[in-house]
């Protein structure tokens, strides 16, 4: 067992026990990658609708009561099914965000600058952190932009870390199809990352 994976484990006990500068740490390590994977998973529509690291949080809390495994691919499981939840709750008949109107245009289209609200803790960073956060932005974009089968199976793939034989298995195919359908995915994916 590697020294990572045995600290790893000693703070999640520790976090389990209610230490909080445990359960802190544990979230600054994974904090980030955990964002990026719930943002991925939740696509445009619920990204406007749910604050993410309310979901990030909520994920962690959830994973370190019943950790097993590996963590990270733990975390997206957990991360996964949290995101269905709300997306349930959000389509209900009454709340269904899919039947709402928007007011007004985008107003940062219309080249209103006022309209936008800046996040301090975003431009308090060094910038090279911001120009990382604008290219996963992008990311987000281009991949809310693919075919749906696309989006899944390099969710499955990159996040994930299932092989190309798993991604067969959940796709009813071979592995060599699963592996040339990531490869149009990716080169998809790119082309309209590069196109935003």
């Amino acid at each position: 067992m590697s020294n990572f994976v045995q600290k790893t484990q000693e703070l999640v006990t520790l976090a389990k026990g209610g230490n909080e500068l445990a359960l802190e740490q544990l979230c600054s390590v994974y904090g980030e990658r955990v964002l990026r994977i719930i943002r991925l998973r939740m696509g445009k529509e619920l990204r406007s609708k749910l604050e993410s690291m309310d979901m990030v949080q909520d994920v962690l809390m959830y994973a370190f009561r019943d950790l097993e495994g590996d963590l990270l691919r733990w975390l997206g499981k957990i991360a996964e099914n949290r995101i269905r939840d709300n997306l349930d709750k959000l389509h209900a008949d009454k709340r269904d965000i899919r039947k709402e109107i928007p007011l007004q245009e985008d107003a940062s289209k219309s080249g209103d600058d006022r309209a936008r609200v800046l996040d301090p803790a975003r431009y308090t960073t060094p910038s090279v952190i911001l120009s990382k956060k604008e290219e996963l932005d992008r990311l987000e974009k281009a991949i809310d932009k693919l075919k749906p089968e696309y989006k899944e199976v390099i969710i499955w793939a990159k996040i994930d870390g299932l092989s190309y034989k798993e991604i067969g298995n959940r796709l009813g195919k071979s592995a060599d199809v699963a592996g040339h359908l990531l490869l149009r995915a990716m080169v998809s994916l790119t082309d309209t990352f590069w196109a935003i």
